[in-house]
C-alpha cells in the first residue's frame, strides 16, 4: 500500500540558492578556491557587548521556556525602537517575537489567509515568499518592476493587479534582492490604494538600518491610523545586528492580528531563545548599539560602491547602485545568446552554472527571486574576496563568444586590485 503525502508540502519548490550553495561547497571541499556572493548574512561576528549579554543570561540561568509571544522586556524594547525610529505607536500586546523574521512573515501570512486569497509580490522576490504564501494557503500575484525605475513600483503600477481576491500585498524595503528603497511618496500612495480597496500590507523591513547615500528608511504604517489598521511590521535583529544564527524577528501588528499570531506560535513553535532574546534586548538598548550598526554599514557602503563600478565596467552587464541591503542584482540578459565555449547561455542558471564550473565564482541566478535575466551578488563578504571574485567574473564575460569555440579553462583565480 502506498500512503499519499501532503500535496502542500511536496509542492514545494527546491531552492535553486541551495544548489548553487551546495555545488560551491562541494567544489571548496575538493580543494577549489571558490569565491562566494550566494551570503545572505553579514560576515561580521555578532558585536561583543551583544555576545556578553548572552552570557550574563546564562549565568542568571534563563534558561527556560519563554512566553509563545517573547518576553515582556523584548517587546516592550521592541516598541520603543519602533516609536523611535518609525514613529510607530504600539503596545507589548501588539508584538510577536518569533524564531527569525521568516517565521514571523510566515505567522502573518497564516493569520491573514484563508484558501484561494491572493498576495501581491512585487518582484525580484526573496526566495521564500511564493512557496510561504502557498503554504498559507494562498495565490502569490507577481508584479514586476523594472530596473529602470530601481525595481520599486507606484500604486498606479500595483492597482492593476489588485482584484476582489486580494488579502495581502507584500513588501520589502530595502529590498533583497535588489536593495531597492522605496520612497515615502511611493510607499504614501500605496497606503492609499490598500486602504481604498482594503487589503492588508505585510512590510518586511528587516535591513532597514542598512541604507545609503542619503536615502531614508519610511514604514508603511507611519501614513495614519487606516494603514496603521492594516499593517503588519516585520523586523528583526539578523541583519543590522550580525545575529543570523540567533533567530530572532519580531512582528507588529493590529491587536487582533497579534493575538491570533501568537496563539499560532503557541502550538507550533513555543517561544524564542530565552538568552538570544536577552540578548536582543541589550542589543536594541544599548548606546554602543549604534556605533556598532554604523561601523558595518560603512564598510558595507564601500564594498558596495567598489562592486557596482566593476560590473557596470563588463561588457554586457548592467547594475543598479542599490540604496540599501547588502546585495546587487547583475542584469546579464544582453548576454543571453553568446557562447561560453560549447554551451550557450539563454539563462540565469545557466550562467551560474557556468561561472561557477569555469571560474569558481558563485552567484545566485535571478529565476531563484522570480526574475529571469540577472544574477544576484552579496557583498557581505570582504573586499579582497569582492575583489578576486569581479576579476574572475570579468575574464568569464570577456572570454563569452557569439559562437561556440573551444572551452576557455584559464581563467584568472587568484588576481586582484
Amino acid at each position: 500500500m502506498s500512503l499519499e503525502l501532503s500535496r502542500v508540502c511536496s509542492a514545494i519548490s527546491p531552492s535553486p540558492t541551495l544548489a548553487i550553495d551546495a555545488k560551491a561547497k562541494e567544489m571548496a571541499a575538493n580543494g577549489r578556491d571558490v569565491v562566494s556572493f550566494c551570503a545572505g548574512e553579514p560576515d561580521f561576528v555578532t558585536p561583543q557587548y551583544i555576545r556578553t549579554a548572552a552570557h550574563e543570561a546564562l549565568d542568571m540561568g534563563l534558561t527556560k521556556y519563554t512566553p509563545a509571544a517573547g518576553t515582556l522586556a523584548l517587546r516592550q524594547a521592541i516598541c520603543d525602537k519602533l516609536l523611535c525610529d518609525n514613529a510607530l505607536s504600539y503596545t507589548p500586546s501588539q508584538i510577536v517575537v518569533s524564531n527569525g523574521a521568516k517565521s514571523s512573515i510566515y505567522a502573518a501570512l497564516c493569520a491573514l489567509l484563508n484558501p484561494g486569497d491572493e498576495v501581491i509580490i512585487p518582484t525580484p522576490c526573496w526566495v521564500s515568499y511564493p512557496e510561504m504564501v502557498r503554504l498559507a494557503g494562498g495565490v502569490p500575484v507577481f508584479a514586476k518592476t523594472r530596473r529602470e525605475n530601481n525595481y520599486t513600483a507606484e500604486a498606479r503600477d500595483l492597482a492593476p493587479y489588485v482584484t476582489e481576491r486580494t488579502k495581502v500585498l507584500l513588501i520589502n524595503t530595502p529590498g533583497n534582492p535588489t536593495g531597492a528603497v522605496w520612497t515615502r511618496d511611493q510607499l504614501r500612495e500605496i497606503a492609499k490604494l490598500a486602504v481604498a480597496r482594503g487589503f492588508y500590507v505585510i512590510s518586511d523591513e528587516i535591513y532597514e538600518k542598512l541604507i545609503y547615500d542619503g536615502e531614508q528608511h519610511t514604514s508603511i504604517a507611519s501614513f495614519g491610523e487606516s494603514i496603521y489598521n492594516q499593517t503588519i511590521v516585520i523586523n528583526g535583529m539578523s541583519k543590522a545586528y550580525a545575529m543570523t544564527g540567533w533567530r530572532i524577528g519580531y512582528a507588529a501588528a493590529p491587536a487582533p492580528i497579534a493575538k491570533i499570531m501568537s496563539s499560532l506560535q503557541s502550538q507550533v513553535a513555543s517561544g524564542s531563545n530565552a538568552m538570544a532574546q536577552y540578548a536582543s534586548v541589550e542589543a536594541l538598548t544599548s548606546f554602543k548599539g549604534v556605533t556598532q550598526v554604523e561601523a558595518m554599514r560603512e564598510q558595507y557602503d564601500r564594498r558596495r560602491k567598489y562592486m557596482v563600478s566593476k560590473l557596470n565596467a563588463m561588457e554586457g552587464v548592467h547594475c543598479n547602485m542599490p540604496k540599501g541591503a547588502f546585495y546587487a542584482m547583475m542584469d546579464i540578459s544582453d548576454l543571453f545568446g553568446k557562447y561560453y565555449g560549447y554551451v550557450q547561455i539563454n539563462d540565469s542558471m545557466t550562467f551560474a552554472q557556468m561561472l561557477l564550473e569555469y571560474a569558481d565564482v558563485a552567484v545566485v541566478p535571478g529565476s531563484a527571486f522570480c526574475s529571469e535575466g540577472f544574477c544576484r551578488l552579496s557583498y557581505a563578504t570582504s573586499l579582497e574576496n569582492i575583489q578576486r571574485g569581479l576579476v574572475r567574473i570579468a575574464a568569464f564575460v570577456d572570454a563569452m563568444t557569439d559562437e561556440p569555440q573551444e572551452l576557455i579553462t584559464d581563467l584568472p583565480q587568484d588576481q586582484h586590485e
